[in-house]
């Protein structure tokens, strides 16, 4: 059971950063690539990217063609919707698929891995990684509980998952704090870019 897939959340409209986010430089690529790339080091070509807001521009962005493409025309709903369409997208022998968001550059191939390699040992459904006891992403769920997200309720978001079926996740202390940061701001980039340097 490790047919892996990656969700990669890339339809929100970026408002607080005045500009689309994801298409900001990141290390001589955009902020897009750079994470499709790092998810890819681990699953291969089992990649969604959810569209939605600059859904043009983004897919031209990361043209690969291994990539499946699915548009959330609801991505102003909250992240619950996009995650909701990216498990639709799956296919139907997909066991498991990380959450990545869009907009988190900084986890590494690593990251992936570690995550992947608790899941198959840790005989969990839901895994997810923590720095300092703190929960971030990219969170790992298994396919069985696609109809579940699909229950719940936008405003509470997926976090209500793992505390319904809480004896079927497992933590993961990875040692990074980028999981728990994302890039929301302009100060958030600038930061990151010097974190990353």
């Amino acid at each position: 059971m490790d047919n892996i897939w990656a969700i990669i959340l890339a339809a929100g409209a970026s408002t607080r950063m005045k500009t689309q986010k994801l298409l900001l430089p990141w290390n001589g690529k955009t902020i897009i690539e750079t994470v499709v790339e790092n998810a890819s080091k681990l699953v291969q070509s089992n990649v969604v990217v959810v569209l939605g807001s600059h859904r043009e521009a983004i897919s031209k962005q990361i043209k690969k063609p291994y990539l499946r493409y699915t548009v959330n025309h609801n991505f102003q709903d909250g992240m619950l919707s996009s995650v909701i369409c990216g498990f639709r997208a799956l296919p139907e022998n997909a066991d498991a698929a990380f959450i990545c968001l869009g907009d988190q550059p900084h986890i590494s191939p690593g990251i992936f891995r570690q995550v992947a390699e608790a899941w198959k040992t840790s005989n969990k459904g839901i895994v997810i990684p923590t720095f300092d006891g703190k929960r971030g992403h990219p969170v790992l769920i298994e396919t069985k509980y696609k109809n579940e997200i699909e229950k719940l309720e936008p405003e509470k978001g997926l976090r209500v998952l793992s505390q319904k079926f809480a004896e079927d996740v497992h933590e993961v202390e990875c040692g990074f704090a980028e999981i728990l940061r994302d890039i929301d701001t302009p100060e958030d980039y600038k930061n990151e870019l010097i974190n990353n340097q």
